[in-house]
């Protein structure tokens, strides 16, 4: 064999090796691309106010409810989000009959968290089953409990039972779910539409008519009363009043006649010819006018007198 065949065959083996090498360092690039891209989809941040659930073959292994970085199993293990906030749930309208035979529509709606996201999903699966078995229950116990109650308590907002009831629901709701292992609870109940069914409600309008018409009546019937007794006691007071300055003017006409009559009597008592002159003239302004005529003897003094005589 030639020196350039040796050459030539040497050469061809360096080019071999050297792509041996760049066949392996790539395909060593890829692995570690892969394998930290499956690093990657297999990590998961809990978030704050959720829960993380692991599965394993389907079965739940682990709850995570810490804010954090965390990693599964890759291929083994999945990860599903349950809320851990409260959640609201506007629960389906329902016709109930109250203790005193009405109809009614009642609208609720409920405020609720997982507490035990195990337990819910062992009983209840998910959390649309959940809340179905929590409606079912809100029902079931709204129905008792309006139940027991007359149909004005549950309307009448001055005197309301729907404080009372609301607590009353929630407490047995919780008692329900508890005992079949659902792993929530409900915070809140709440009554917030109360309806008739359409074929009663003009008979309803009719009747609160007449009762705000006879309640109106009373009303009225009261501020005439309390009118009369006012006008009564004023007129009372009025008529002491009178009375009273009645008496007062008396007393002092009184005092005052018997005053002028005193000093009447001190004066005529001192002359007392000017005394009988005076009363006579006095009984002229109230005997005598345009149209008066006397008859007197002439030697009368009461015609001498008038006719300008002297004694």
């Amino acid at each position: 064999m030639s020196d350039q065949n040796v050459v030539n065959m040497n050469e061809h083996t360096r080019g071999n090796l050297q792509w041996q090498k760049y066949i392996k360092g790539g395909f060593f690039i890829v692995i570690l691309l892969v394998l930290l891209g499956l690093l990657l989809s297999n990590l998961f941040i809990v978030k704050e106010g959720e829960y993380k659930v692991i599965r394993q073959f389907g079965e739940v292994v682990k709850i995570i409810d810490e804010p954090g970085l965390n990693y599964k199993i890759p291929f083994v293990q999945s990860v599903t989000t349950l809320p851990k906030y409260q959640l609201t749930s506007d629960v389906s309208e329902a016709e109930i009959n109250t203790k005193d035979k009405k109809r009614m529509i009642i609208d609720n709606y409920a405020v609720w968290r997982i507490e035990d996201p195990k337990k819910m999903i062992a009983n209840a699966r998910t959390l649309e089953s959940a809340e179905a078995r929590m409606e079912e229950f809100i029902y079931s116990v709204t129905r008792a409990e309006l139940g027991r109650v007359i149909y004005n308590d549950i309307i009448n907002d001055e005197k309301s039972s729907r404080g009372s009831l609301n607590d009353q629901i929630t407490e047995k709701v919780n008692e329900l779910l508890k005992n079949d292992n659902y792993g929530i609870v409900v915070t809140d109940v709440r009554i917030k539409r109360t309806d008739l069914p359409p074929e009663n409600e003009q008979s309803v309008f009719t009747r609160m008519i007449s009762e705000r018409q006879s309640k109106a009546q009373e009303y009225l019937s009261q501020g005439d009363a309390e009118k009369n007794r006012i006008i009564a006691d004023t007129d009372k007071q009025v008529r002491e009043i009178l009375a009273k300055a009645q008496a007062d003017a008396e007393e002092i006409r009184a005092e005052g006649e018997a005053g002028a009559a005193k000093i009447y009597n001190d004066s005529f008592s001192k002359d007392p010819n000017f005394y009988s002159l005076f009363r006579t003239l006095e009984s002229y302004k109230k005997t005598i006018n345009d149209e008066t005529v006397i008859v007197l003897p002439s030697n009368s003094p009461y015609a001498r007198l008038l006719m300008g005589y002297k004694e």
